[in-house]
């Protein structure tokens, strides 16, 4: 058993349920987060006093499950960040479980 955390922005929700359905990972949870980026680009040095940090609504699932179903959802992700047109890819990231109860 591992710890499968998915992000998302705003938007691609109802792309990470589809895809998690297609990956047979019925049981997982989900909460509203906001992502923020420290990057800057170099045309905002102009505007180096405002610390105008903007947050963008975004989604985060987490769930418990088997080795293979995270396989199968790793390429079904794969699959649609390159068809992704956007700059926001569906991020995914696998924990191993030591314990459990």
């Amino acid at each position: 058993m591992k710890l499968l955390i998915i992000t998302v922005v705003d938007g691609l929700q109802n792309e990470v349920m589809k895809l998690l359905k297609e990956a047979t990972i019925d049981n997982f949870s989900a909460s509203d987060i906001e992502g923020f980026r420290n990057s800057f680009p170099v045309i905002s040095v102009n505007n180096w006093f405002s610390g105008n940090e903007k947050a963008t609504g975004s989604y985060m699932y987490f769930s418990f499950t088997e080795t293979d179903k995270i396989d199968t959802l790793f390429n079904l992700i794969e699959a649609f960040n390159k068809n992704l047109e956007t700059n926001n890819p569906i991020r995914a990231v696998v924990v191993p479980i030591d314990k459990y109860i």
